[in-house]
């Protein structure tokens, strides 16, 4: 099998994705809002009718409205996994609403062992015409590389993380269930709940999506850095470094830089780094 490299550059055609509260509250309960503390801060995005209290959609929803798919040529699924994931707002999402979405391919790079294959793509509300937010993501399909392309960014231009105690520190504990409870938001890959997929992936047991490791971070972020105001987070990227197993506690450390900028990086209860080069910054 080969990827198709004339893919590059290459838009989708325009798909449109629209979303109710039920959405919105199913997809917080999934990055496990509400599930240490049912009645507690969680509860704007949990509860849409509790009194004094507005529902307010989690930042990282945008990663479940992506655009329509681009063919990058044969390759087995079981073989992807998540790269690395941006997601950037132009203001609050609505609990309700239509958006447009074209994905775009920006690379098809060459890693050896595999290819990662990069994309970005803009949600513009139907009604207004605004644009809502924009993702970048990139995925890593093992086995597919070795085709003697560009191997891509090297990240030597990243800032390194302080060699100081974080300034801000978060844990969560994900449930044994949360693969089972998020792929209710639309992500049905067989990775997250079939453990005979999931062992021919190289896997003991199905993993946790990794987009729902980034709704976790997300939450933390969102807690720590912008007191729970959904109309201060600005923006978020990170990579994925190590899958993450359901039931395993997750911890969010947070360094902040004379720029304004937040570096962060999320470790499992062992110390290992499951999401790393992260960045965060507050709204404009």
């Amino acid at each position: 099998m080969a990827l198709n490299l004339d893919a590059v550059g290459k838009e989708s055609e325009p798909v449109e994705r629209s979303w109710t509260e039920r959405d919105v509250l199913l997809y917080a309960l999934g990055v496990g809002a509400g599930a240490e503390d049912p009645i507690g801060p969680d509860l704007p995005y949990t509860t849409e009718n509790s009194d004094g209290i507005a529902l307010a959609v989690l930042p990282t929803f945008p990663v479940l409205l992506g655009g329509g798919w681009i063919d990058i040529g044969p390759f087995n699924p079981a073989m992807l996994v998540h790269g690395e994931q941006s997601v950037a707002l132009h203001g609050p999402l609505p609990t309700k609403g239509t958006v447009r979405c074209v994905r775009r391919i920006t690379g098809i790079f060459d890693k050896g062992k595999g290819a990662v294959v990069a994309s970005e793509g803009d949600g513009v509300d139907v009604e207004s015409g605004e644009t809502l937010f924009t993702t970048t993501q990139s995925v890593f399909i093992r086995g597919e590389g070795g085709f003697g392309g560009d191997r891509g960014p090297s990240g030597a231009d990243e800032v390194p993380i302080p060699e100081r105690p974080a300034d801000e520190v978060v844990v969560y504990p994900t449930r044994t269930d949360q693969a089972l409870l998020y792929r209710l938001s639309g992500d049905r890959n067989p990775l997250h709940s079939d453990p005979t997929f999931a062992a021919r992936a190289g896997f003991d047991k199905p993993i946790l999506h990794g987009l729902c490791t980034y709704g976790f971070t997300g939450r933390a972020l969102l807690a720590a850095l912008c007191g729970g105001d959904v109309a201060r987070f600005g923006s978020m990227a990170g990579r994925f470094s190590r899958p993450v197993f359901p039931g395993d506690d997750l911890t969010v450390r947070m360094w902040r830089l004379e720029d304004g900028t937040v570096l962060f990086r999320t470790e499992n209860q062992h110390g290992d780094t499951v999401l790393d080069r992260g960045t965060f910054t507050l709204a404009s």
